[in-house]
Parts: structure tokens; C-alpha cells; sequence
């Protein structure tokens, strides 16, 4: 993965999401009423994010959390009601001013929301990385290299989801590619379980991280791959 590569797509990304899709976003990540399609995205997401805290210690007292592309910060204030320190980054500037109005009663932790890049080296280290859906638009070498580059900052776990190789996905990336290209999505690249279970295993910066739990969510039109990567 090019510095220039990953940060053309990264722009890209923060452009999408700070102007074309922040209403849209902003709607879906509330409880206002939603289309029938939006409405399994909703459900997908809902689901794919309580999998992913599932992984993670009942108890995160004292521990440090990143929350890497934490959009409008729901993933983010579930960790802290566990008494996580949660830095919650996204590269867009408008979904974090809105995680910061949304954010409420965080119980006995403490998140510190960030608009920037998630792999700036001044976050920090930490103990768990969770990136829901934020690894999505990048093909499965620059996922295993973004990963590593998380690693060695990271003392336990990382818990993260991809976009899977399927045929329902591959429909929806055709239907999607209809739209003016000004209103598409950035391009969602599909991860292959073999090809990156190998890329992983190949990777010096992963040597000492291991696979744990895998979970598949498919509703509607969300389809994610949840993955675990622990020491």
C-alpha cells in the first residue's frame, strides 16, 4: 500500500462522507424513520456492532480503546459505559461534531472524539482497536498492511470487519455502479477468506497475532465479515 494510494482513497472516503452521504448517514444512525432498503442496513449494523463488542472484556476498566472510523459514535459509547478510555477517530470532520452532540451518559469511561486519519501514530497505543466497516473500501493487501500498522500500537486485540466475496454483494456493487458517478459510494472491495487468511500469515507486522472468532452478518442489503485477531 502507496502513501499516495491510501491517502487518495482515505480523501475520497472523507469527501463522501462529509458532504454527499452526511444526511443520509446522519438518518441512518438515529432512530428517525428509514426506507425499507436502509432499514436492513440499520439491522446489519446494529448487529455486526454488538457482535464485535461481544469480543471484547465485559470489564474495560483502565483500558485504552481505539475506535477506528467511529462515525456518529455508537460502538464508541457502548465501550465507555464499560469503563473503556475510547479514542474514537473518523476522517470526517461533520459525523464526529455529531458523535459529539449525540454522546450522552458514558458511565464510569471517557471518549475522546478525533477527526483524522486512524493510523496517526499520536493516538497512541492501545489495548483493543475495533474498526467496524471502516476497511471496507480497501483491497485485502492494504487491509492486512492497515492492520499491522494498528498492531504494533495494540497490546491485546483487534476486532474488525470487511466486506466479504459473495455474489449478493457482487449484485449490489453492479446496481450501485447505475448511480452518477458524483453520488456513488466509494467502491467497496470484497475480501477473500483464504486470500486473506494467507496475506495475514505472510505478514511480519502480525507475527504475533493469531485468528479467533468469525462472524458473518447478512441482512438485507448490509453484508459484513467480522474477524478477530488477538495475541
Amino acid at each position: 500500500m502507496s502513501a499516495r494510494a491510501y491517502e487518495e482513497r482515505r480523501d475520497r472516503i472523507t469527501d463522501y462522507f462529509d458532504r454527499t452521504a452526511v444526511e443520509a448517514w446522519k438518518r441512518l444512525t438515529s432512530d428517525a424513520p428509514v426506507g425499507r432498503i436502509r432499514a436492513t442496513v440499520r439491522a446489519g449494523r446494529d448487529e455486526m456492532r454488538a457482535t464485535l463488542l461481544s469480543w471484547l472484556p465485559d470489564d474495560l476498566t483502565g483500558k485504552r480503546v481505539l475506535d477506528a472510523g467511529c462515525g456518529t459514535g455508537a460502538l464508541a459509547v457502548e465501550a465507555a459505559k464499560r469503563g473503556a478510555e475510547v479514542v474514537a477517530v473518523d476522517v470526517s470532520p461533520t459525523l464526529v461534531d455529531i458523535a459529539r452532540e449525540r454522546m450522552g451518559d458514558v458511565g464510569p469511561g471517557r471518549i475522546d472524539f478525533r477527526a483524522g486519519d486512524m493510523l496517526d501514530p499520536a493516538h497512541g497505543e492501545f489495548d483493543h482497536v475495533v474498526a467496524m466497516d471502516s476497511l471496507i473500501h480497501y483491497p485485502t493487501a492494504d487491509v492486512v498492511r492497515i492492520l499491522a500498522s494498528l498492531a504494533g500500537r495494540t497490546s491485546g486485540s483487534l476486532v474488525f470487519t470487511v466486506a466479504p466475496r459473495t455474489p449478493a454483494l457482487a449484485a449490489m456493487h453492479a446496481v450501485g455502479r447505475l448511480f452518477p458517478r458524483g453520488d456513488r459510494a466509494p467502491a467497496i472491495e470484497p475480501v477473500p477468506d483464504d486470500a486473506f487468511r494467507t496475506a495475514v500469515s505472510r505478514e511480519a507486522g502480525l507475527s504475533l497475532y493469531g485468528f479467533g472468532r468469525t462472524a458473518r452478518i447478512a441482512r438485507g442489503f448490509y453484508i459484513s465479515q467480522a474477524w478477530e485477531l488477538a495475541r
